[in-house]
């Protein structure tokens, strides 16, 4: 079992900068990989990016590339996701979600991000 809880989230004008973050608990969260999801009103879920167990290796969505950058921290057992430039359509409520097997089974509530223009 894996318990996520994501923080960090606000109303930020476009071009500005918010770090969110997401604290694990449960399962050595060291152990495995994670990634950052979105969904905008009106708008399906969408992949944002993801971070290998030791964080070696990244990937993200076409739409955040460049301007997004997830990162964790084994230690604290946290979850990064430093997003700046950030423009009206990344409005989105943003969740972490953890894979501990095949795909991301465990999901926080979420944390919502307004960027106003």
């Amino acid at each position: 079992q894996v318990q996520l809880v994501e923080s960090g989230g606000g109303l930020v004008q476009a071009g500005g900068s918010l770090r969110l973050s997401c604290a694990a608990s449960g399962r050595t969260f060291s152990t495995y990989a994670m990634a950052w999801f979105r969904q905008g009103p009106g708008k399906e879920r969408e992949f944002v990016a993801q971070v290998t167990w030791r964080g070696g290796n990244t990937v993200y969505g076409d739409s955040v590339k460049g301007r997004f950058t997830i990162s964790r921290d084994n230690a604290k057992n946290t979850l990064y996701l430093q997003m700046n430039s950030l423009k009206p359509e990344d409005t989105a409520v943003y969740y972490c979600a953890a894979r501990v097997t095949s795909r991301y089974e465990y999901w926080g509530q979420g944390t919502q991000v307004t960027v106003s223009s």
